[in-house]
């Protein structure tokens, strides 16, 4: 079957899947695919203030990097709303960094407009693609910078010079991919957040709390320390009968009364139809739910007392969506 594409939402226009989507699944899951990560937008900081200066922006460790470390990191607003997210890598030279793009908030005019009198040069790069490259999937793309480890799936993410044809039978399209990122868990910054979220509600994602100062950290210390973020994270599991998904931001309802959203959803090839939502934290953690006509039973990914995954796997401390 040829390439079906994206018909809307952030990631429109690119590869949706090839005709066998679980298939696509599959060849993440053991290797053998590629798969362009949506719409990334890909900037550069070179300067030997980079370190220091995006330490001081960021919820993420920059300082003290050496060639080849990777950190995974947050901007906050005053208030502590998450704003942007960056996955970046050092290559000894230069800071290779990508967040999503799409959204009309650009990483890029951001960094552009903290610059100041700070020694650093930032720059954007329009041509380059943010990849899944699965281990076992041959020639692929080459790295313009050092990879970085993936969430899921044997293989890496990688930062390239260009894609792969939508009709090369490597390649797997966005469906495979979020349906994989929704199944671990795993938030994407503009897709199952909004304006108003908190780090906390995220489990912390992307978020350290042993560093200094940063815009909008006051809000995410106290959060933690009262141990009460307005809300939480959950994972769903959507009934099954139904032969849609329930449009992305649309009402988690209990009882009739919005309690939440729901961020993007996707039929996963073991799990069936699943979803990613931001609930009440008050919302009891066995409570069926209904979203857009479809009933939802959670799967708890953040406590509701303490702000922070209940389980700690490595892939929702902030790994590259």
């Amino acid at each position: 079957m040829s390439a079906v594409l994206v018909p809307d939402g952030p990631d429109e226009g690119l590869l949706w899947h090839r005709g066998r989507p679980m298939a696509e699944q599959r060849a993440i899951v053991e290797g053998t695919a590629v798969a362009q990560l949506g719409r990334r937008e890909v900037v550069t900081v070179t300067g030997p203030a980079r370190h220091e200066w995006l330490h001081s922006l960021t919820t993420g460790v920059f300082n003290g990097l050496e060639a080849g470390a990777r950190v995974d990191a947050l901007v906050l607003s005053p208030a502590g709303h998450v704003t942007h997210v960056l996955h970046a890598v050092e290559d000894g030279e230069r800071l290779w960094m990508f967040g999503r793009a799409g959204s009309g908030s650009s990483l890029g005019d951001f960094l552009e407009s903290m610059v100041f009198r700070t020694r650093v040069v930032v720059e954007r790069r329009p041509q380059a693609r943010v990849l899944w490259a699965g281990a076992n999937a041959g020639d692929v793309p080459a790295g313009l910078a050092p990879d970085l480890d993936a969430p899921f799936g044997d293989g890496s993410v990688r930062i390239a010079a260009s894609g792969i044809d939508d009709e090369d039978e490597r390649a797997a399209g966005t469906w495979a991919w979020e349906a994989l990122r929704i199944a671990a868990g795993i938030p994407r910054i503009g897709v199952d957040t909004d304006g108003r979220t908190l780090p906390n509600e995220l489990g912390l994602y992307a978020t350290a709390l042993d560093k200094g100062c940063y815009c909008g950290q006051e809000t995410v210390a106290r959060v933690h320390n009262v141990g009460h973020p307005p809300r939480r994270l959950v994972r769903l599991l959507l009934d099954g009968m139904r032969a849609r998904l329930p449009a992305a931001g649309s009402d988690l309802l209990l009882d009739g009364r919005p309690v939440g959203f729901i961020g993007a959803s996707a039929q996963h090839f073991l799990d069936g139809p699943i979803g990613l939502g931001l609930v009440k934290r008050t919302v009891p953690v066995d409570a069926r739910l209904v979203v857009d006509g479809v009933d939802a039973a959670q799967e708890v990914l953040v406590d509701p007392d303490i702000g922070l995954h209940v389980e700690v796997p490595a892939h929702l401390r902030g790994r590259p969506v």
